[in-house]
């Protein structure tokens, strides 16, 4: 059942009424007690557990635009213990050759709440000038494999165990020579092995490097549309024999492009095959319909998802969706630009409702730039949250230095309500965080049942947020398998408790530039026992797991 009436009624009691966007401060937080009221609901603890990462922009004198865009992380298992691993992509410079730069970096879990950094001799210091980085088990073997996307060419690191992986993009054929964002596995074509999306940005080089400004700045940043350079997307379809194919035309890719940051999967449309969602950064955004495993057509014209309910073309980044009314489809949220207010569109099946004035979101996130962003129950209460990781993409006039960039991050907190409410203090922690966040990757480092974060951002370390708010909770977790052992990524999980049915995808790629553990964690309020938990796997095979147990995580396969 929506929740239409109760948001309708918030709205004509003036709900939005009275909220006037923040004054854009480039980080700095708003004066008052209100700001530091309220539990802080995670501990940045990047040092304490031993993470020290840094992307390194190479910034020098003059402005390249790929050093404002980068960098991503994933969180995964890369040796199957049961807890998760994190890689960080690297930069270095565009002028590097990549025999300069700094390497990639993986750290492992020791399960003890620390990581050893085991990037020397792993085999996954890739040297391109990083952005992001997508997960899947692309050979069926148990191992999650990393797809690195670069300024220059992408890499694909075929995953041996033992934390060592191999560098097969040419023989898999999947390297490209675009400045890549984002990308993402999924089966497109139900054939039971993960082909490969890649959402690309602009045609960019050195040589054709572009001089802005503004009218208070001498030089700043430019516009992907400055340079009328848009690239097209590619989606790669697994032979399933160690090799890819570049089938983007034969599908239909080739009719509509724009300049890509964000990707997600969802099908949408309930009709059993997923479809993908590219947010672009000042043009029409793109809902590539899977017309059954055979070939894609745009219609984010059509269902109105392309622009905003007025019309308006966005810089779309981060991108993610979610069942927030329970009504058994999944809802779309694309982050934007500073002084545009996130879009968030309701799923109804043929097409999408513009509902940002009723989410509660409009005025609170509109002062910032975000990048990274996702919808978690971090508070375990049934209901998902949202956090948003920010930095501005040109200089701000009222702030010099090298913190002109930074922006404090945002998180919400979701209700029956159906309305989202902003948590102080700002993003979460105290102290406020601020820097230049891109990526922000989701899931549980330390088994304690809850959500934490990792933000990469620019020219400084890599924030790890530690989730506080849910501590002693009831929760659940699933992770959905294959009989190979890999994420049953596009599976479908109804768990049924205290009245509700709450549907959630497996999928790791969402947010930006980033690849986030697939595991579910549902919070199920105390006292309350899950009499029922469905699994629908990508092929439309389903299973009832009956009542499960809280407290923990289970392993669900066909």
């Amino acid at each position: 059942m929506r929740r239409t009436a109760i948001a309708l009624m918030v709205l004509l009691v003036g709900a939005c009424g009275g909220e006037a966007p923040r004054p854009d401060s480039g980080g700095s937080t708003d004066a008052g007690a209100s700001e530091d009221s309220g539990t802080p609901w995670f501990e940045e603890a990047h040092e304490s557990v031993g993470i020290d990462f840094t992307w390194r922009s190479g910034h020098g004198e003059r402005l390249y635009f790929p050093e404002i865009m980068g960098g991503g992380a994933a969180l995964f298992d890369m040796d199957r213990d049961g807890d998760l691993d994190v890689y960080f992509v690297q930069a270095g410079g565009v002028l590097l050759d990549p025999a300069q730069r700094p390497g990639n970096v993986l750290y492992r879990n020791e399960g003890d709440g620390t990581f050893t950094d085991v990037s020397e001799g792993s085999g996954a210091q890739d040297r391109g000038f990083g952005m992001g980085v997508a997960v899947g088990d692309f050979d069926n073997d148990g191992l999650d494999d990393l797809y690195v996307t670069n300024l220059e060419r992408n890499t694909l690191l075929h995953n041996l165990g033992g934390g060592h992986f191999e560098d097969v993009t040419e023989r898999a054929g999947v390297g490209g020579r675009v400045w890549t964002a984002s990308a993402g596995f999924f089966d497109y074509d139900r054939d039971g092995d993960l082909d490969l999306f890649v959402v690309n940005y602009i045609h960019w080089s050195v040589a054709n490097e572009l001089v802005c400004s503004s009218k208070l700045l001498e030089a700043d940043y430019c516009s992907p549309k400055s340079y009328a350079a848009p690239a097209p997307d590619v989606l790669y379809r697994n032979e399933g024999d160690g090799t890819f194919t570049d089938v983007s035309a034969e599908v239909g890719l080739r009719t509509a492009f724009g300049n890509g940051l964000g990707v997600v999967m969802s099908d949408f449309d309930m009709d059993g095959f997923e479809d993908v969602f590219v947010a672009n950064d000042g043009m029409k955004n793109q809902l590539w319909h899977n017309d059954g495993g055979k070939g894609f057509h745009d219609v984010g014209v059509q269902t109105g998802c392309a622009v905003d309910q007025d019309g308006r073309i966005k810089a779309g980044m981060g991108t993610h969706v979610v069942d927030y009314d329970d009504d058994g489809d999944e809802d779309l949220l694309v982050v934007n630009l500073t002084g545009e207010p996130d879009p968030f569109f309701r799923n109804d099946r043929d097409h999408f409702t513009d509902r940002t004035p009723l989410m509660g979101l409009t005025a609170v996130s509109r002062p910032y730039t975000r990048f990274g962003m996702g919808f978690c129950d971090f508070d375990l209460d049934g209901y998902v949250d949202l956090f948003q990781a920010s930095g501005r993409v040109t200089r701000s006039p009222d702030i010099p230095g090298e913190r002109t960039f930074d922006q404090p991050n945002l998180l919400f907190r979701g209700s029956a309500s159906g309305r989202f409410e902003e948590v102080r203090p700002q993003g979460g922690t105290r102290p406020v965080l601020s820097a230049t966040s891109r990526a922000a990757a989701f899931g549980d480092l330390d088994g304690d049942g809850s959500v934490d974060i990792v933000i990469v951002n620019r020219d400084r370390p890599a924030h790890v947020l530690l989730n506080r708010a849910a501590a002693g909770k009831p929760w659940i977790g699933l992770r959905v398998v294959e009989p190979s052992g890999r994420a049953a990524l596009g599976a479908v999980v109804e768990v049924e408790f205290g009245g509700r049915t709450v549907t959630r995808r497996v999928r790791s790629a969402f947010s930006y530039c980033a690849a986030n553990d697939p595991t579910i964690h549902v919070g199920i309020g105390e006292g309350v026992a899950v009499s029922e938990v469905r699994v629908r796997w990508p092929d439309g095979t389903t299973r009832s797991f009956g009542a499960l147990d809280p407290g923990r995580v289970h392993v669900l396969g066909r």
